[in-house]
């Protein structure tokens, strides 16, 4: 049933997807070039809300979990499993207090779509190229002075991609260890997501039909008196015991 509902229902969710992200593409223009970065932010963060409230056409209600008082005037990394484009938006939004940019896919900047490209570039995040590693580590050096400059965060996929089956990918320390290099006091966060590649369990079409999203917020992770390894394998154990526990 939640497939036959997912042929019926999800030609409306992709419908309304797609008339948000070319409403907001002006907008965020316009944001940014009258309103400077708060204001460029502000079109993205409501962006995404509306961006989110579209996975209802779907029956898909996603719940986020934050029991720790994470601090705004320090610079996090947050670190998360990766499960579907599905993650991105709630990211977003219930993360806007913290300025969390994301480190991307350069590949992402080149789609033929509104508003997506135009925030990978101008957002602040890291467009790195995964087949260029000097690329790669110069755009997150940029990404951790900004950071530091502006105590900012980062949200990261350390798996490199996502998976289809629910099934994590290891972690790779790489783009963590060269944020930490330059912001060492930085806290980080782990984040458990769950139910958003059952969502795309059947590929792009249909969607399944009233699957819910889940991101919760693992305890987070001082790096002081630890090895950058043993910091994402800290963070790797906390989600897949909550992911695949």
């Amino acid at each position: 049933m939640s497939k036959l509902l997912g042929y019926i229902f999800s030609p409306l969710q992709y419908i309304t997807f797609g008339i948000f992200l070319c409403i907001f593409h002006p907008i965020q223009w316009l944001s940014l070039k009258l309103g400077g970065y708060s204001a460029h932010k502000r079109s993205v963060d409501i962006l995404n809300f509306f961006l989110v409230s579209t996975y209802l056409c779907v029956g898909s209600r996603v719940r986020f979990i934050n029991s720790f008082d994470l601090p705004l005037n320090r610079s996090m990394i947050f670190v998360a499993n990766h499960q579907s484009m599905y993650d991105i938006s709630p990211l977003i939004w219930y993360l806007r207090k913290y300025h969390a940019k994301f480190v991307s896919k350069i590949e992402l900047t080149r789609q033929p779509v509104p508003s997506i490209p135009f925030n990978l570039i101008h957002g602040g995040g890291a467009n790195i190229d995964r087949k260029d590693p000097k690329q790669s580590i110069t755009e997150i050096l940029r990404l951790a002075g900004r950071m530091r400059e502006n105590k900012w965060s980062a949200l990261i996929f350390p798996e490199g991609t996502r998976t289809k089956t629910g099934k994590m990918k290891p972690f790779a320390a790489g783009g963590v260890a060269t944020m930490l290099k330059k912001v060492p006091d930085a806290l980080v966060v782990p984040i458990a997501i769950q139910g958003s590649w059952e969502l795309t369990q059947y590929g792009l079409y249909p969607l399944k039909f009233g699957q819910g999203i889940l991101c919760t917020v693992l305890k987070p992770i001082e790096p002081e008196g630890k090895t950058h390894e043993e910091v994402i394998v800290a963070a790797e154990q906390k989600i897949r015991a909550l992911v695949e526990g």
